[in-house]
């Protein structure tokens, strides 16, 4: 096809892929290279990058103008495209054979301008690390200004449009300019880096700081401060990894990520971006995830390319009302220099990849991320929030490395497009809750205990992969040990066992273990529910004395250990106080809904109708409307609505934990059974028209394919709002009108919690359906719970999920018990041959089985042996796939002897397994023999012409294979064009 013709055919896909990251990088470079072919001349160039104009206008102009130069020009626009844009989005593309290297170019001997046009590519990405060098250089020529310096460093431009700006100003310059410039690039070539870095310190009064702020972290970080820093905990005895993974698919990255790789180059989507998220629900450990590194870089031990770290607490931002500049707010809020402010802020001025910044608790600021108020000068005065935003976008301090850290809800694509990678942190992997418990207690009798008492209770074993609700398993050990058969199940009971064990802590003399615990402290849980509740509605997490005081909450009330003093830097004057933790303070407000006589009626109703914020995109302004008047007088318009709708949703999935009948003697002897019972009746009404809404939402089917539903986030977070009331008439209820075929939930950050309340509410269904959950969390723990549910499953679909084979192994001895479990996918996780053995079962038992999908594991040979014995007892299976494993010539022999005889297979796929000619001889005979199959996919093999030959000779026999799949194995592009002429089925 003419490139010509591609490029026309292809444009909304080219202009996407140049325009749907936000940055202007892509589109630059490929105007650099074009610039360099003498497709585009200097006024061409100007004609497409006009400033201020849009991104797509710019990427729109430069496909029409190449279109009108010709076929040439089109080969040469693709070809650029093939170089520059990243693996992902040049998937969708077809260049049309258009890939040379274009930066490969001849030296061209013509005057020192029209170098710096023909050798554009290479000169930006040699400037990038040395523009300072290169403008002093211009300067002592006397071919630049100190105006004109400052014109190409503004701080909005990122280091590739800095070295592209000054590559066009000394081109306007003329040759006197251009030759200045490219005999300091030849210099800095052939003696190694101007600023010998190697040789370079820092100047005197930076390191005296950087010791200051180093002292400053580590004295901050030394003991672990979430949860209140409960027993002063050394964070070097207590910290335990969580699990760190890309939010994107990386073919680099194998294995887990390390702590310095949040902010190393592993996964890097857009280079010029300085922000890196690290995201993850309430209580997976953000916090102390931030605290670690924090206290690793303060003693050296990590990110040794930071020689200044700048820690920040969004929560105590929202404290800071004054207008700052960057400059007070580096110093006010982290670390005071003694001497030479100025100097030490120009000197991280100048230096910005020296510098990292974080932001802890993003979805705790009052305001939403916007970027719409741009603020590009670091040393004028704005509101911190708009500070805050301009540093994560870039418009300030570019080149200052910024992680941030926010649950996922908080991060829309304002935000996201400003990212230079996201990192999930998804809690504790099994051994970390084991590592965990082990460390929490110095005795490892009682740990060994608490451990035994989880694996016996696999509802809350999945709880506890969420770190804070392993620190309350933890800190509550006698609770736990001595409870028997009321062993925890929701995450209300485990809220509830650390209310009781504070209570029970602070009055070890007074019997509080009895039914009355509550009673015996109720004024306390209603003072510290009144402020937790105001603040939620509010978004305010750091109170004054005077917020507790309206509040009636006394000494003896901050003595229970709920409330900690708050180290609010900004605030020295006077005590301020916040909950040890988030959800906690959910959790009091929670309690107040439930106990008060003082709530309005609808505060409830109002509650449970946020699951629809995040589809409109607003901040709830119904739950301000139930707090007091008096709450509200002082309050910003802006901040009164700025509830925050992740903390209302865990408020009210505490409300339905309260108010399940499992607890209602312990209310009862706090409030009337008439008010509880009202309040329940209440909650149930929103929980059922909550289901119907989404019920209502679901399309209809298109002819010919199944009713499948796409749950949304809202509709998880309903789910468990009937798990934690345990009212099992709800669940059959919403069930009852759950009508579809297919249930997808798909990145829905589902882990073992997730899947014990699915399990629970989905086992209620009338007719069976295929439940997919891929790209979550689910793990072995998760495969467990899940197993009340699945004689409702038809398939199963776990693909990217982090199960191993005991996790199968658990799986499959339930399907086989499951007369409607036909079909499982599970590709990308950690299984090996020892799985097999357990599918090899299942297939000699289930004679109804229908596909097996196994791709991108760890089988082997003797695993696809094992599979073998249990296809030769099958007589239902309709597809199998194996794609990314290793199974070689022995295994593809073994299966293809399985598969001879088969009357029910349809597609067999063994993708990239090392499959040879004789593997490819073996699975000829499948072709002879079979009269079902329609395709077989062997491509990214190992497979010769000897064993095509076979494969043709095969299909002479069969008219009915529809196609087979040989791309990228180890034939010449003659043998495949021969080949194909003689068969056309073969696809290469």
């Amino acid at each position: 096809m003419f490139a010509q013709e591609l490029v026309l055919r292809q444009r909304a896909e080219i202009l996407h892929a140049l325009c749907s990251s936000g940055s202007a990088e892509g589109l630059e470079r490929v105007l650099d290279m074009l610039l360099a072919q003498e497709v585009l001349v200097w006024e061409d160039y100007q004609n497409i990058q006009v400033a201020g104009r849009a991104l797509c206008t710019n990427a729109r102009r430069l496909l029409d103008l190449v279109y009108t130069k010709g076929v040439d020009a089109c080969g040469l626009l693709l070809a650029a495209l093939n170089q520059v844009l990243p693996e992902a989005q040049r998937a969708g593309l077809s260049f049309g054979g258009c890939c040379s290297n274009l930066e490969e170019t001849e030296e061209l001997h013509g005057t020192a301008t029209q170098t710096l046009l023909t050798e554009r590519p290479g000169l930006v990405g040699k400037l990038r690390d040395c523009i300072d060098g290169a403008l002093e250089a211009l300067v002592e020529s006397g071919s630049f200004t100190s105006t004109e310096c400052d014109e190409v460093q503004l701080p909005v431009y990122t280091l590739s449009q800095q070295a592209r700006h000054l590559l066009d100003h000394v081109r306007s310059k003329g040759e006197s300019a251009a030759k200045v410039l490219l005999q300091y690039i030849q210099q800095k070539e052939e003696g190694g880096s101007p600023l010998n870095q190697e040789k370079w310190t820092p100047p005197q009064e930076c390191l005296k700081y950087q010791k200051k702020l180093s002292s400053s972290v580590s004295a901050q970080c030394c003991f672990l401060s979430t949860y209140g820093g409960t027993g002063n905990m050394s964070l070097d005895d207590i910290y335990t990894e969580g699990q760190l993974e890309l939010a994107h698919d990386c073919a680099d990255v194998h294995g887990p990520l390390g702590l310095e790789d949040i902010v190393g180059t592993v996964g890097t989507l857009n280079e010029e971006a300085d922000t890196v998220l690290v995201s993850g629900e309430a209580g997976c450990g953000k916090s102390t995830l931030l605290q670690r590194l924090h206290l690793l870089w303060a003693r050296g031990a990590a990110l040794h390319d930071f020689l200044l770290l700048f820690p920040f607490s969004c929560r105590r931002l929202n404290s800071e009302h004054r207008e700052l500049s960057v400059q007070e707010l580096l110093f006010q809020h982290c670390c005071w220099p003694d001497r030479e402010q100025d100097q030490l802020f120009q000197f991280i001025l100048d230096h910005p990849h020296l510098i990292l910044f974080t932001f802890d608790g993003l979805d705790e600021l009052k305001q939403s991320f916007s970027d719409e108020h741009r603020h590009c000068c670091p040393t004028q005065r704005a509101p911190v929030p708009i500070l805050l935003f301009n540093l994560l976008q870039g418009s300030l301090m570019k080149g200052v490395r910024k992680v941030v850290t926010s649950r996922p809800e908080a991060v829309g694509p304002a935000l996201k497009k400003h990212l230079r990678k996201e990192v999930l942190l998804k809690g504790f992997s099994p051994g970390g809750i084991d590592c965990f418990v082990r460390k929490h207690h110095s005795d490892p009798t009682v740990a060994t205990r608490v451990l035994e008492s989880l694996q016996t209770n696999t509802a809350l074993l999945g709880l506890c992969h969420t770190p804070v609700l392993c620190w309350i398993v933890s800190q509550c050990h006698k609770e736990l040990l001595g409870c028997g058969e009321g062993s925890p199940q929701t995450i209300t009971d485990v809220y509830l066992m650390i209310l009781q064990h504070f209570f029970q802590h602070q009055n070890p003399q007074k019997n509080t273990l009895g039914i009355g615990w509550m009673q015996g402290h109720l004024n306390t849980a209603l003072h510290l529910g009144q402020l937790a509740f105001e603040g939620i509605g509010t978004s305010c997490y750091i109170f004054s004395g005077k917020d507790l005081q309206a509040c009636g909450v006394t000494e003896e009330d901050i003595c229970m250990g709920f409330l900690i003093q708050s180290k609010d830097i900004s605030s020295t004057s006077c005590k301020r106080y916040e909950f040890l933790h988030v959800t906690m303070q959910c959790f009091f407000a929670a309690l107040y809904i439930v106990l008060t006589n003082d709530m309005e009626r609808s505060t409830i109703p109002k509650l449970f109708q946020l699951q629809d914020m995040r589809q409109t995109g607003l901040r709830s302004t119904c739950f301000s409307l139930c707090l007091p008047s008096t709450v509200l007088q002082g309050v910003s318009e802006g901040e009164a609505m700025a509830a925050e709708t992740p903390n209302l949703q865990i408020t009210a999935t505490f409300v339905s934990g309260l108010l399940s009948q499992r607890h209602q003697s312990l209310l009862l002897q706090c409030c009337s059974s008439p008010t509880l019972n009202s309040k329940a009746r209440q909650v149930g009404r929103c929980l059922s028209k909550g289901m119907q809404r989404h019920f209502k939402s679901i399309p209809k089917p298109v002819e010919g394919e199944k009713k499948s539903m796409h749950a949304m986030p809202g509709f998880v977070w309903l789910i468990k709002c009937i798990y934690e009331m345990q009212e099992s008439r709800i669940a059959k209820d919403a069930m009852t009108k759950l009508e579809v075929e297919h249930l997808k939930l798909t990145y829905c950050n589902i882990g073992p919690v997730e899947c014990t309340t699915l399990a629970y509410v989905l086992q209620h269904l009338k007719s069976p359906i295929g439940l997919q959950l891929d790209y979550n969390s689910v793990g072995d723990v998760g495969v467990e719970q899940l197993l009340p549910c699945m004689h409702i499953c038809n398939s199963l679909y776990l693909r990217n999920n982090n199960i191993s084979d005991e996790g199968i192994r658990k799986l499959i001895a339930k399907g086989i018990q499951c007369e409607s479990f036909q079909k499982i996918a599970l590709f990308n996780n950690k299984l090996t041959d020892a799985c097999t053995q357990h599918f090899s079962h299942l297939l000699k038992t289930k004679q109804n089985f229908l596909a097996l999908r196994l791709g991108n594991n760890n089988i082997t040979s003797e695993g696809a042996k094992q599979l073998a014995e249990g296809l030769k007892s099958n007589q239902s299976l309709k597809y199998l796939g194996l794609w990314g494993n290793k199974i070689g010539d022995a295994g593809a022999e073994a299966l293809a002897g399985a598969l001879e005889g088969s009357k029910t297979l349809v597609w067999l796929s063994l993708v990239d397994n090392g499959v040879g000619s004789a593997g490819a001889c073996a699975l000829a005979n499948i072709i002879k023999n079979n009269t079902t199959l329609t395709e077989l996919w062997l491509t990214k093999n190992c497979i010769t012409r000897t064993g095509v030959e076979c494969l043709i000779e095969a299909l002479e026999h069969n008219t009915d294979v529809k196609s087979v799949w040989l791309r990228s194995n180890e034939l010449s592009v003659e043998e495949e064009e021969e080949m194909t002429q003689r068969e056309s089925r073969l696809i290469f």
